[in-house]
């Protein structure tokens, strides 16, 4: 039995932490996407359950960050810097962006792709290297970051498990 915390990250939510000997955790991937950012130097982790890809369709007000890719990413940078971590160290990993409905009409119904083709811009946007993904296909995952070494652990009824 592991004694590490578990910190759990739900849907449309972030997280960061410091230290070594946590987890972030979060559950139900289907299209969204699970972006976690480390900087091993300074060790500071967070995690971000991304649901959507822009915030301009938000029609909540306010509305919430961390549920687009284009303002959650941002959102955990700033939240990790006031940590200690330096966006110059920190890497990306990143599962999830299925494609959850096998027939697609529209553009619009591409949630899963969409969503990493906007975490991926984003990521670009700030320099942050992504230096691992398991992203798209039909169905959903389970991602845990273990914050000691920056592995990320994705779970899937299909797959098993993968470290990444």
């Amino acid at each position: 039995m592991s004694t590490e915390t578990v910190i759990k990250v739900g849907m449309a939510d972030l997280k960061a932490t410091v230290g070594r000997n946590g987890i972030l955790r979060t559950t139900g991937l289907g299209s969204c996407i699970g972006l976690t950012l480390h900087d091993a130097h300074a060790g500071v982790s967070g995690m971000a359950h991304i649901m959507l890809p822009a915030s301009e369709i938000a029609r909540e007000r306010p509305f919430n960050v961390a549920k687009y890719a284009d303002t959650a990413v941002p959102e955990l940078i700033r939240i990790m810097k006031e940590l200690g971590a330096e966006t110059g160290r920190l890497v990306a990993k990143m599962a999830g962006g299925a494609q959850m409905f096998a027939f697609v009409a529209s553009e619009a119904m591409r949630i899963g792709p969409r969503n990493a083709e906007a975490v991926k811009k984003m990521l670009e946007l700030y320099r942050i290297p992504l230096v691992a993904e398991d992203t798209g296909e039909n169905f959903g995952r389970t991602i845990e970051l273990e914050c000691a070494t920056g592995i990320l652990v994705v779970r899937s009824v299909h797959q098993g498990v993968k470290r990444i």
